[in-house]
């Protein structure tokens, strides 16, 4: 199991157990069939007549989820440390650290990111006995933070924030002044506030250390009633009920297609996949469409013909405006059984662009939402922490389980090389200006061939059968430029080739 180290962990008993119990519980999951690992044996029509193999099924989903429940059910508190002097990039935004004013900023922008995690005893998957999704749902969690960001772009205030944000007055960071030689370890900034729950005193820290902006009152934001009860319904479209158009149980169901069920790992390439059915497939958006890049390439006409809303009138009127919004979402792999080092600056580069929402990635039983960086620590959300079923069919459900209080870092080189990058677009002027912008970005690789590629023209002309929104499960390969075309025999979504 991919473990993060001690400075970066955040859920103690999700991450930092797993390669000790790893080696206990492949065994008997292997034996059970649970998860998909295996399929379950074949019964007699007899037994199955009498119930007893549904009986079975039911008492392993229980087993399995009450040890997921206690598994990912608990943490242990630990503060990341962040850098005064280096800026850390968010997600297009940049946040210097050297002042009060500066951390709030910074931890509001954080807070005010949805986070999607393992959730308990919400209702049982259609075709399964689970009713939890711990131990195998993480990348379709980290799925659901990319798609929720890109709609919180899509249809919030660019400054917006989440006001109830300034209550969750937990800061789990600290900040670092510059080193010096009298202070060679540095000092933290004391924390902004106490941590609930927490009765053990701050450490004692002398008054010249201490910035004097550090007792005054947090500046209050105004609440915007209407943003606000968007920001309730957009959370309800992700809440984990089968009637919820982006809810694991809609996500579960979409996947079938593509040979998935529940139980299954599901990689960021048919995630990716999964996430453009459920935008075209939901009728709570009109104006919002997800592409989905092939072979690592992104077909400019392939966009055009998907967002242009007039050529689909009759005749095709040229002088029309009418464009649909676009989420563009490019499976890659960044290396083989490791991150390639010469595409971290590129990565970075990417992270630093407005128009990108995030990158998803991770291997089984692992992934985690990438929103930005410092230095050579990339910044996440962790699904991998059971919570209990928030019901969002509520007038004014409590949204604090869906904000986190915790950015956590880790190594770029801990990355997993398998990854979809997410960027979106407004419209056609902000989808030109996403081309030039992530091109630029894409050419500070040090490897000859980018992570991927804009090409004008449809992906028909290259001889592939139809552009990545149309397929159900593309291969992704990083292939130099013209060269597409040779691949087009490979379908299996998780297959990668490097040159």
């Amino acid at each position: 199991m991919n473990s993060v180290s001690p400075s970066a962990v955040q859920y103690v008993g999700g991450v930092m157990q797993e390669e000790l119990v790893e080696s206990r519980r492949q065994q008997p999951l292997e034996r059970q069939g649970s998860f998909g690992l295996r399929p379950a044996p074949t019964t007699e029509p007899g037994r199955e007549a009498n119930g007893e193999p549904d009986e079975l099924d039911k008492l392993k989903s229980k087993l399995m989820t009450a040890w997921n429940n206690v598994k990912y059910g608990w943490t242990v508190k630990s503060k990341t440390s962040f850098n005064k002097t280096s800026p850390v990039l968010v997600l297009g935004n940049s946040y210097l650290l050297n002042s009060e004013d500066e951390v709030e900023r910074f931890r509001l922008a954080f807070v005010s990111r949805i986070w999607l995690t393992y959730r308990r005893e919400f209702p049982q998957l259609d075709g399964s006995t689970l009713t939890t999704d711990c131990g195998w749902g993480c990348m379709l969690r980290s799925g659901q933070m990319l798609l929720v960001q890109g709609l919180l772009v899509h249809l919030m205030p660019r400054d917006w924030a989440w006001p109830d944000a300034q209550q969750l007055t937990e800061v789990d960071f600290e900040v670092f002044r510059p080193r010096s030689p009298a202070r060679a370890g540095g000092v933290p900034i004391p924390s902004f506030g106490s941590p609930r729950g927490s009765n053990t005193p701050e450490k004692s820290v002398a008054s010249d250390q201490v910035p004097k902006c550090s007792q005054k009152k947090r500046p209050e934001y105004r609440r915007d009633s209407q943003a606000e009860t968007l920001h309730h319904k957009l959370v309800s479209w992700f809440g984990d009920q089968p009637a919820a158009p982006f809810g694991l149980h809609q996500l579960v169901d979409i996947g079938k297609s593509s040979g998935k069920k529940a139980g299954d790992w599901y990689g960021p390439s048919i995630v990716a996949h999964i996430l453009r059915k459920a935008v075209a497939k939901t009728s709570v958006l009109h104006n919002l469409a997800v592409y989905v890049a092939q072979d690592c390439t992104v077909y400019k006409e392939d966009v055009v013909h998907l967002c242009d809303l007039s050529l689909s009138q009759t005749p095709p009127d040229p002088s029309s405006q009418a464009w649909k919004s676009v989420l563009i979402l490019v499976p890659v792999r960044l290396g083989g059984e490791v991150l390639n080092p010469s595409y971290i600056e590129c990565v970075k580069n990417i992270l630093k662009l407005e128009c990108c929402i995030g990158i998803i990635g991770g291997k089984p039983k692992h992934s985690l939402y990438f929103v930005g960086f410092q230095d050579e620590q990339l910044l996440y959300l962790d699904p991998h922490y059971c919570q209990p079923l928030v019901d969002v069919s509520q007038v004014n459900f409590s949204l604090e389980s869906f904000h986190c209080s915790s950015p956590k870092k880790m190594p770029f080189n801990r990355m997993d090389p398998s990854c979809t990058i997410g960027f979106y677009a407004k419209n056609k002027k902000d989808f030109e200006s996403l081309c030039s912008a992530v091109s630029e970005a894409l050419s500070s690789s040090k490897e000859k061939y980018p992570i991927f590629t804009f090409v004008e023209g449809k992906s028909q002309d290259f001889g592939l059968e139809g552009h990545g929104s149309n397929n159900s499960g593309p291969a992704a390969h990083i292939l130099p430029p013209g060269r597409q075309s040779m691949m087009n025999n490979r379908r299996n979504s998780d297959e990668f080739v490097f040159l």
